[in-house]
């Protein structure tokens, strides 16, 4: 059994003890505005606070491949730190088994900055949506790995109709394929095998081309039923493996609109330099 495997065990049984109750779009849609203050996580992506790409930058303390990675952990100190820096959203950790992540982060790190935030953790029912918003998410993420083409969809769909945004991550050319059925505004290539832990920036070259070749294909045909010949094809966000200067040019190059990076801003000591170095 891979790392992910043994996680998505570990969510399944996280889910089942959660309140038993069926979550309509409209409950979503109630719970956000009770909370209110909308953040609108897609549009701060499309205009990016420093530089010329826009930075996700993560609340990250550990991870199952890397240990420990951040002892001196503060998660409210290092949102502020981001924020101050010029980062477009945070990304928070929530997963407590194996990231040692909690949602209390992020009800801490809403009440400390301005930016949108992305509720980071194995999403696979309706339920968790419900507790990103409650504990202050913008947006949610969607592991294509995990779900099926199905539950994608039925997820996807809840979660944009009541107004929170989605990174739909993919890792290779069958999960992308599986993503772009449900027309994404935001498409996350993770660099990193989520089975081996492998990392590769090419991977994210690969998908990019994949995407690229697609929009020319459908619009040849002028296929009007398809994404990509939207105006707003899916804007692209690169993850993982990221930690120079040259490592954002060369995403940026195939096609990135977008960079979520964690350990090496973690990791650095000095966050302010190092989202400069790779933002600019």
């Amino acid at each position: 059994m891979s790392i992910l495997d043994t996680i998505v065990e570990q969510k399944k049984l996280e889910v089942a003890r959660l309140p038993e109750r069926v979550l309509a779009t409209g409950d979503l849609r109630d719970a956000l505005l009770e909370r209110g203050e909308r953040r609108d996580f897609l549009a701060a992506l499309r205009q990016p606070r420093r530089g010329d790409i826009a930075l996700i930058a993560e609340v990250k303390k550990a991870s199952p491949s890397a240990g420990v990675i951040c002892k001196d952990f503060d998660p409210v100190r290092i949102a502020r730190e981001y924020e101050a820096a010029g980062a477009s959203c945070l990304s928070v950790l929530t997963d407590e088994k194996f990231f040692q992540g909690s949602l209390d982060y992020l009800r801490q790190i809403r009440a400390a900055v301005k930016l949108p935030l992305l509720r980071k953790d194995f999403i696979i029912d309706e339920r968790q949506m419900l507790e990103a918003i409650e504990w202050g998410a913008d947006a949610i993420l969607l592991i294509a790995a995990i779900l099926s083409d199905e539950q994608l969809k039925k997820l996807h769909w809840l979660a944009t109709e009541a107004g929170l945004a989605v990174l739909v991550e993919v890792h290779d050319e069958a999960e992308l394929d599986h993503a772009l059925k449900i027309s994404p505004a935001l498409i996350g290539v993770n660099n990193r095998n989520l089975k081996t832990f492998k990392v590769d920036l090419a991977t994210t070259e690969r998908l990019a081309a994949k995407m690229e070749d697609g929009r020319w294909k459908m619009a040849k045909t002028s296929a009007p039923s398809s994404i990509f010949n939207s105006p707003s094809s899916p804007l692209l966000v690169a993850e993982s493996g990221i930690h120079t200067r040259a490592d954002v040019e060369r995403l940026k190059k195939c096609g990135a609109n977008a960079i979520l990076v964690g350990e090496s801003l973690m990791r650095g000591g000095d966050i302010k330099s190092k989202i400069h170095e790779l933002i600019g």
